[in-house]
């Protein structure tokens, strides 16, 4: 079952975050990103303060992680002006149901099913299929292998892919430039255009191999409470 924030989500600083903000797009910038490579500020674990935060420092979309906690943030922000927001975790079919409305892409479609229930709650979603370049047995995401029949078989149940995503190894930036390059490469060959992938500590190799979300939590808001 998807985790929960158990605790009080911590305040957020909004100078703070505008000021995060510009600093990665400079690294961005720096790492040869253009405007085709936008920012993700992912939210999770802190309060509405921090998607305020975000959506006034300039993030180009908002990302999620589990649903319960999106439901309560999308019912806290009714009616208030609102970027898109990206559904980026792992998720179980008996949850899409409660944040379909409010999702406009969903990063991590790793397998029919969940694309199934997509269709269902949300025609014609736009989606990303999540590719488990590190081939690690406890992440999400489908085998390189895998990604031409799953994306032919989302395609079939009318969804509307764009891409493909990933989550590099963990602080080893020249196997995430590796995985990044093998998850581009791919994406082309099946005329892809999006790419989702790098975080915080990998966001160079990511952007140096053409990502086009990048998904940054900590870099913008600090560390999260526990969970």
């Amino acid at each position: 079952m998807a985790k929960v924030p158990s605790t009080e989500a911590p305040p957020v600083d909004a100078c703070a975050v505008a000021d995060n903000i510009a600093i990665v797009r400079e690294r961005i910038a720096r790492a040869g990103g253009d405007g085709r490579t936008r920012l993700v500020a992912v939210t999770k674990g802190f309060g509405t303060d921090a998607i305020r935060a975000a959506i006034a420092g300039g993030a180009d979309a908002i990302g999620e992680n589990y649903a319960q906690e999106l439901e309560r943030k999308l019912a806290s922000l009714e009616g208030e002006p609102m970027i898109p927001v990206h559904f980026i975790g792992q998720i179980q079919r008996n949850k899409v149901r409660v944040v379909a409305h409010g999702v406009s892409l969903w990063h991590s479609v790793d397998r029919v099913e969940i694309g199934r229930e997509i269709a269902r709650r949300s025609p014609g979603a736009s989606v990303l299929v999540q590719v488990n370049v590190t081939r690690d047995a406890g992440r999400g995401g489908c085998g390189l292998e895998d990604v031409d029949s799953l994306v032919g078989a989302l395609r079939e149940l009318s969804l509307d892919v764009l891409g493909l995503m990933a989550v590099g190894p963990v602080a080893d930036l020249v196997a995430s430039r590796d995985c990044f390059s093998s998850l581009a490469t791919r994406a082309r060959s099946l005329g892809l255009r999006e790419l989702s992938m790098g975080m915080s500590d990998d966001l160079e190799p990511a952007v140096e191999c053409g990502a086009t979300y990048v998904r940054i939590g900590r870099s913008l808001f600090g560390s999260r409470p526990a969970l």
